[in-house]
């Protein structure tokens, strides 16, 4: 009874991992470059207890939570200041955290205070890290490998002035994983070197790579079998009470 019990717990566990996983997905289905979320790998291990016969089903994690590396559609918008990755790789960009981290995110814009950012207002920053600041321009420009210039307010048409090169990295050979903030980075909390080997396309987003009719049928079959768990227990409760009505001594 009490490996029942504690076996649909475990399963409860997981489908309720597998459902945050699938909500975050499609809440983010629309978010540019956002890359799906994966599950923890894991299982379920049998422990049992000292001195004891029984056994307790227990849920284990290995390792953090991953994330699909799978190229997003190229939405060709036609924005100046839309930039898409078109090969591996990512942006590098300094979130409200302050701590560097990877993103594929392009629809950039300037803020305020006159530095580059993304679409969730993450500082971009170039191939020394640092945080891009742009002058007022009426054209904006960046080529394949991130080198950005622009056409200043004041300036003619068509003459362009050089202001930054966008940092980029490949991250070949790297193993990355999304932090508790939601950030991509190494499993140490670190980011990989600059190397400007990334390819860039101006005027095209790349979209999520999530696909929202998959996400939608994963979290309905998630939610049918959380169902059928917690009508397992139920279940073992019953079988637990009628057991226990048998061994009760006869009254009178």
């Amino acid at each position: 009874m009490d490996r029942m019990i504690h076996t649909a717990l475990n399963t409860l566990k997981n489908l309720h991992d597998i459902r945050q996983t699938t909500a975050q997905n499609l809440a983010s289905v629309d978010i540019p470059g956002f890359r799906k979320d994966l599950p923890n790998e894991g299982g379920a291990g049998f422990i049992k207890a000292m001195d004891s016969a029984t056994a307790r089903v227990m849920n284990l994690e290995t390792g953090k939570a991953g994330f699909s590396d799978k190229q997003g559609v190229l939405r060709q918008l036609g924005a100046q200041t839309d930039v898409a990755i078109m090969s591996e790789g990512y942006f590098f960009v300094e979130p409200k955290s302050g701590e560097v981290a990877l993103s594929r995110r392009g629809d950039f814009s300037v803020n305020g205070e006159g530095f580059l950012v993304n679409g969730a207002q993450e500082l971009m920053l170039d191939e020394g890290l640092q945080p891009i600041e742009m002058p007022p321009f009426s054209e904006f420009r960046i080529t394949e490998i991130g080198e950005i210039s622009v056409t200043p307010m004041d300036g003619p048409s068509g003459i362009f002035q050089d202001v930054a090169v966008l940092g980029t990295t490949s991250a070949r050979d790297e193993e990355l994983t999304k932090g508790v903030d939601g950030q991509i980075r190494r499993l140490d909390g670190t980011v990989p070197a600059v190397d400007q080997q990334v390819t860039l396309v101006q005027g095209a987003l790349e979209a999520s790579n999530v696909d929202a009719v998959s996400e939608l049928v994963q979290s309905i079959e998630a939610q049918r079998q959380f169902e059928m768990g917690v009508k397992f227990i139920k279940m073992a409760e019953d079988i637990d009470r009628g057991g226990a009505e048998l061994m009760r001594l006869p009254q009178g």
